[in-house]
């Protein structure tokens, strides 16, 4: 792979397995040097640094509850103390917790739009103050084709998800003057852990919709958002990309 990221800083959160391992994973390959956020999986963790380490860069990680608006600060300013700088912001950290609407607990709302939509701020907040100094600054966060389109049993994860497009666009339009780029990936059925515990029918129905006729891997995401964080995506900016196969057509 063509060095596209050479020398640069990268925070990833929620780094320690899928999306997030794929995308620290092709930063490292690019060249940048990844920090990522794990919630629980230290043993994941560990196994992701010394992958990215072996291909050569830095590596480092934190552990973090991306609801934290604190701990988020805490770690943008460890990267900083860690690697000088911070270049590169993906928010990538998710949650879901599918049910109905008329049976969905006020805990069950409150996790997501806690992790998915407040963690997307906390951490934007955190970065932005380096990123307007610097003058230079790359933030994608992974929302999902479901926020643009709505889900059975998904109207948590749904809201939170199109919040952070809204988010990101506005965010893009504050940082702009200041060389800063906010992009969004909206990935869709994608090979991870999530996807197994799906019934079986809500697969099926998803395998029918995707054009190009296979689910989504990890890979074909974070290559997207590795695209959006180098030069050759400078003049995208308050855009929402699908990664889908068709799958929203």
């Amino acid at each position: 792979m063509i060095k596209t990221l050479d020398g640069k800083i990268a925070l990833v959160t929620g780094g320690s397995s899928g999306i997030g391992t794929a995308i620290a994973q092709s930063f490292a390959q690019a060249g940048a040097h990844v920090a990522f956020t794990y919630h629980s999986n230290k043993e994941g963790a560990e196994s992701v640094l010394a992958e990215i380490e072996a291909m050569g860069v830095k590596g480092a990680y934190f552990q973090a509850d991306m609801a934290d608006f604190a701990k988020a600060q805490e770690v943008v300013d460890q990267v900083n103390e860690k690697f000088g700088t911070l270049d590169i912001l993906v928010n990538n950290a998710g949650a879901n917790q599918d049910k109905v609407v008329w049976k969905m607990t006020e805990t069950m709302w409150d996790e997501v739009i806690d992790t998915d939509l407040k963690g997307v701020f906390n951490y934007i907040r955190a970065a932005s103050p380096n990123f307007r100094e610097k003058k230079y600054g790359r933030i994608i966060t992974v929302s999902s084709i479901n926020a643009l389109r709505g889900k059975f049993g998904q109207s948590n994860y749904a809201a939170a998800k199109a919040g952070v497009i809204g988010l990101s666009k506005s965010v893009a339009k504050e940082l702009g003057r200041s060389n800063v780029t906010v992009n969004v990936v909206c990935p869709g059925l994608i090979a991870t852990k999530m996807i197994q515990s799906m019934p079986d029918d809500f697969k099926e129905k998803a395998m029918e919709e995707i054009v190009l006729g296979r689910i989504g891997t990890p890979e074909d995401v974070a290559e997207v958002i590795t695209f959006l964080s180098g030069d050759g995506a400078k003049h995208i900016t308050g855009e929402v990309i699908k990664v889908d196969g068709g799958q929203y057509i």
